[in-house]
């Protein structure tokens, strides 16, 4: 009988301390992603009052900094939505303003990119990537089947408007690039332009006069000779495709045989032509 009020009186002692252990927090979670596990004593305009597990101090916390809050009887209460980097909310903005058909207009549309050109390690001028850019619809417009072009003065207008360049296309994704132009398909390419080698072709010409005077015959030799330098280039196109879920259907390289400066066509041609967009 002693015994069974012995476990009776340390049952009752243990009782506080096992629902104290197991007592649930409420638990604030914050924007920068930091979980504070303790009991929120009080919500004010601006603050909420907090003490953490085990401490009897008490912490103010800022509404503004609190995503939401998760009370220990397991109600949720929301504070603040987190907003969405500059990076990523502008270019949904820039769809919505710039893509003005919806991913059904979509369909069977492409549009060509200005090719990056890049002449011996540098940059070049924006109007060499516009003449290749214009070169490729040129080509692929006769080639394209059932699939309609969208002409480079569109493409580049609605990409100047969504503030889209060749330095910050890095930052979007190629369905983004669709959405922002309405088309189903992307054509990006870049033109590398090496300088190999010089070459100079030399000329000369030999031009003899004779002049009749009574029986005197006079001869005058004239002679000329020329240099011409030419410049050798190595070029090579890279081309890639890709749809408006962002997949790349077709990326492909080619070299051109010829080492002139718009060598760059015959290969442009060439890649067109085993790309899914080429129909004869």
């Amino acid at each position: 009988m002693k015994h069974f009020f012995n476990f009776i009186f340390f049952l009752l002692l243990s009782t506080p301390l096992f629902a104290q252990q197991t007592a649930k927090n409420d638990v604030i979670l914050q924007l920068n992603g930091d979980e504070l596990a303790g009991k929120v004593v009080e919500i004010t305009d601006d603050a909420v009052k907090f003490s953490y597990a085990g401490e009897s101090l008490i912490y103010p916390v800022k509404k503004s900094d609190i995503l939401k809050i998760t009370y220990a009887s397991g109600r949720i209460e929301i504070f603040n939505k987190p907003s969405l980097s500059s990076a990523a909310a502008s270019a949904p903005a820039s769809a919505s303003a710039a893509g003005a058909s919806g991913l059904a207009d979509h369909h069977n549309k492409i549009a060509i990119l200005p090719f990056a050109f890049i002449k011996d390690g540098q940059k070049a001028a924006d109007e060499l990537s516009n003449v290749v850019q214009g070169a490729c619809f040129t080509f692929l417009s006769k080639h394209a089947g059932v699939l309609q072009v969208l002409d480079t003065r569109n493409t580049n207008a609605r990409l100047i408007k969504a503030g889209v360049t060749r330095e910050t296309l890095q930052g979007y994704t190629m369905d983004d690039i669709c959405n922002i132009l309405g088309v189903e398909f992307i054509v990006d390419g870049t033109v590398l332009l090496n300088k190999a080698s010089e070459s100079s072709i030399a000329s000369s010409s030999n031009t003899d006069k004779t002049k009749f005077n009574d029986k005197e015959v006079k001869s005058t030799g004239y002679a000329s000779s020329r240099a011409t330098n030419y410049n050798n280039y190595e070029t090579t196109i890279n081309l890639d495709v890709y749809n408006d879920k962002g997949n790349n259907m077709f990326s492909q390289s080619r070299k051109s045989f010829f080492k002139s400066q718009d060598a760059y066509q015959n290969a442009l041609e060439y890649v067109l032509k085993r790309s899914p967009l080429y129909s004869k």
